[in-house]
């Protein structure tokens, strides 16, 4: 996989954010190499945040946004600012960009507080240093988006900052050994993304592939033939969360099963939430409205997992009366008392602060949150199985 073919959930999310008309456009411009934003003069020219998946060296690949100015006034400024605060929920690295001529004001010690309470890494950039220039301590930098002065410098301290919050995560690699053999099952239907694959799919392969370990693709349909033509069982298998009752009545209960959905939780940070927030399921009750939240915005079709088959199996599930909400791409509620229960996707398209952000949204409000896999393995009695290899999750069932 190329850096360009780097899914956005994988990327660096990097925000720049200030006041109006302090630059930010024009060090965005910068930084980037490209007219990503529109200059001008004018105050407020920047509306909506404007975003772009690149590679930026020396960090790799990267989501640059760049956002409107947070003292923006009246009601349209009122809505532009409620996008910026959607993009500091899912931002890795922010650049708050100051006008050196103007110095440090309440707007910028206002971003500097959210920052720290959302514990957002982040990098003053004093702008306009052709103007002025402004003494400097490690997180900061005077630079001029002007005449390209120190902007090189300043994707540098991007670079290091953003190494520094770096931590090492796998999919499914940790779980294997060289050698280990691992049975992906990946339903082709009519919802499934023309040629080519889901993302958790592509992730697991690779993952595989890095642990020196050999995996083994089929559909659903062919996994008995599958399984009977390997010399020796699999390490374990792992399915789609729409194929898992087929599958678990075919892999044998000797060979450890999970799904791609399962093992996302895990990679997002949120596995052991979704576990007991799919027992809640047990306790829902006529009346009750539950949140479908999926992270990526694609055409729903006719049979599609999250408005139409989980809908579904929950009311047969539970027997009950349900409300069925639906959110898709960055749309998320930030007032959750409507809802009984949330069931996000896996997140694949997410960011892990993203997801961080809507998980705790939960908790705080005291709502269960879980995702499509487990919720899925729940409600086909298949939970606890399915985290076997999770031995410590299993008490949360």
């Amino acid at each position: 996989m190329s850096l360009n073919d780097t899914p956005s959930g994988e990327r660096v999310h990097i925000g720049f954010f200030g006041r109006r008309n302090v630059g930010k456009s024009s060090l965005v411009n910068a930084v980037t190499g490209q007219n990503l934003s529109v200059v001008s003069e004018v105050r407020g020219t920047t509306t909506d945040p404007v975003s772009k998946a690149m590679e930026l060296l020396p960090l790799g690949a990267v989501v640059i946004t760049d956002t409107a100015g947070y003292d923006d006034t009246g009601q349209l400024g009122e809505k532009r600012i409620e996008k910026t605060k959607q993009i500091l929920n899912k931002t890795d690295i922010a650049v708050l960009v100051i006008d050196s001529a103007e110095g440090v004001t309440a707007v910028d010690n206002e971003l500097k507080e959210i920052f720290r309470q959302k514990k957002i890494p982040y990098i003053v950039a004093y702008n306009k240093a052709d103007l002025k220039e402004m003494p400097c301590s490690e997180n900061e930098i005077s630079v001029s988006a002007k005449e390209k002065r120190n902007i090189f410098e300043l994707k540098e301290k991007i670079a290091k900052l953003a190494r520094s919050t770096e931590t090492e995560k796998h999919l499914i690699a940790d779980l294997l050994k060289p050698d280990d053999i691992v049975v992906l099952v990946t339903p082709i239907d009519e919802s499934a993304p023309k040629g080519r694959m889901i993302l958790p799919q592509q992730q697991a392969i690779r993952d595989i592939l890095e642990a020196d370990s050999v995996a083994v693709v089929t559909k659903e349909y062919q996994l008995a033939k599958t399984l009977q033509s390997l010399s020796e069982p699999p390490k374990m298998v792992v399915t789609d969360s729409q194929a898992f009752a087929m599958v678990s009545k075919i892999v044998p209960e000797s060979i450890p099963l999970t799904s791609f959905s399962i093992l996302m939780a895990r990679y997002k940070g949120f596995l052991e939430t979704a576990v007991k927030g799919a027992v809640a399921i047990n306790d829902l009750r006529d009346g009750d409205t539950v949140l479908i939240s999926e992270g990526c915005t694609h055409h729903r079709q006719c049979g599609d997992i999250g408005s139409v088959k989980l809908p579904d199996l929950l009311k047969r599930f539970t027997g009950k009366e349900l409300n069925i909400d639906l959110t898709s791409g960055h749309e998320f509620p930030e007032n959750l008392s409507p809802y009984a229960l949330l069931i996000h996707c896996g997140g694949c398209m997410l960011n892990g602060r993203e997801v961080a952000y809507r998980r705790k949204i939960a908790e705080e409000q005291e709502k269960p949150f879980t995702n499509y896999g487990t919720a899925i393995a729940l409600m086909n009695g298949i939970l606890k199985r399915s985290l076997g290899i999770f031995p410590d999750l299993i008490k949360c069932v």
